[in-house]
């Protein structure tokens, strides 16, 4: 219980505007408290759909402390499991991705279908129940062709965002891309920094000059208002709606996820060194080249940017206090081939460096935060109108489950 009062008395001293005090940056016990309150309650995005297209096909990741498995089943449908053999616990899946028409413990080849249920499993008598041991589900959703997840026992409600996020998505046709190339990172901070440092510009100049040849750092396009939205967005908001492309500025009310199609810098077609187009293919119903990118940011775990040719998808994973997987993966469309549509290096290659970019900025973040004199200091709420609203969302969100446990523990 001390740990519910002290993290909570940290979020009732906290000033606003300004960045967290060092513990929810460092300290064991506050990732911990992000984990169980966090991760593991909230839907995570997981994996682009297209990524599992057939019976059997599977990938595997890491939540905390959670092995998750996500397979398409031979119905079609995309479920999740505990990645976990109900014999005796050993991993099932370790592979990050795979097929298989059944899914085989390696340790003791305990056999289970698609769907979960156990088919097989040798010696165990006459009185083993087979029915009460398939696999453990986890809550799964698919909308526009992403798979997010949930660990709850019960999960929040999903339907607002699947209503959303599938009319803005479906011009994309994300259900028929496929991953052309996929890169994962461990950047050296804290996954709130992570999360930060996505949700401003205002380091773009200085830190990113491959991606601001054709991405606007204005606070219009990475902030959460709609105040300094200058009349060309609007007029390209306007051509968009107008081509069937939802394109307005959606905030989900409190705060979670975001929708909002905006304008790359001139006539630039895509996130190319040259602001053309990486794929001559384009995705789904796109009308048009020149239509932006279509940005969908969701907490705790993903940014992503839908382009006219091709899609960018991140995931962010807490691995330790001070330790972040950033996965980052490029779709395409399904037929697009390697070397005749798209040049993979060209495609690629913007957002690489900018990772890497990010990487080094977020690690020299966490080396300052760690330093015995660091205070919080002001955002700018300008600049930084984005991050302050994630640390709203973040405390605000953490401040009422812990409020909740500890009315619970206290009654």
């Amino acid at each position: 219980m001390s740990r519910t009062k002290d993290t909570l008395a940290l979020l009732n001293t906290r000033k606003a505007n300004h960045s967290l005090t060092q513990a929810f940056y460092n300290a064991p016990e506050i990732f911990e408290t992000d984990l169980q309150q966090i991760f593991y309650k909230d839907w995570l995005f997981a994996a682009p759909a297209c990524e599992i297209p057939k019976a059997g096909n599977y990938v595997s990741f890491q939540v905390g402390s959670y092995p998750v498995l996500i397979v398409r089943g031979a119905d079609g449908q995309i479920r999740a499991f505990h990645n976990s053999c109900r014999h005796r616990g050993s991993r099932l899946c370790s592979a990050a991705r795979g097929s298989a028409p059944k899914i085989v413990c390696p340790y003791h080849q305990w056999t289970y279908e698609l769907d979960g249920k156990l088919l097989f499993a040798r010696d165990m008598g006459s009185d083993f129940e087979v029915a009460a041991h398939g696999l453990k589900p986890v809550h799964c959703r698919e909308v526009g062709g992403l798979v997010f997840i949930c660990l709850a026992p019960e999960a929040p409600d999903f339907e607002e965002l699947d209503a959303y996020a599938r009319r803005y998505l479906a011009p994309h046709r994300l259900n028929d891309t496929k991953v052309a190339f996929e890169s994962t990172i461990v950047e050296n901070g804290n996954w709130k920094l992570v999360l930060e440092n996505n949700r401003e510009c205002y380091h773009c100049t200085g830190s990113h000059p491959s991606l601001c040849r054709t991405f606007s750092d204005s606070p219009a396009v990475t902030g959460v208002g709609l105040e300094n939205l200058d009349a060309e967005a609007k007029g390209y908001w306007e051509r968009c709606e107008a081509a069937n492309l939802p394109s307005s500025f959606h905030l989900e009310p409190e705060g979670q996820w975001r929708l909002a199609r905006v304008p790359l810098l001139g006539a630039a077609e895509s996130f190319t060194l040259d602001g053309k187009a990486a794929v001559k293919r384009l995705l789904g119903d796109m009308p048009f080249r020149n239509a932006g990118s279509l940005l969908f940011f969701h907490f705790p775990t993903s940014w992503n940017h839908f382009l006219s040719d091709h899609a960018v998808v991140f995931r962010v994973l807490p691995k330790s206090p001070t330790e972040t997987e950033v996965t980052t993966k490029w779709l395409v469309h399904k037929d697009a081939v390697e070397g005749v549509d798209y040049d993979l290096k060209r495609l690629t290659e913007v957002w690489m460096a900018t990772n890497d970019e990010d990487r080094r900025v977020v690690e020299e973040n966490q080396i300052g935060v760690n330093s015995p004199v660091y205070e919080p200091g002001p955002y700018s709420e300008l600049h930084e109108g984005g991050v302050i609203q994630f640390i709203d969302w973040y405390c605000s969100r953490l401040s009422e489950r812990l409020s909740d446990q500890h009315a619970a523990l206290e009654a």
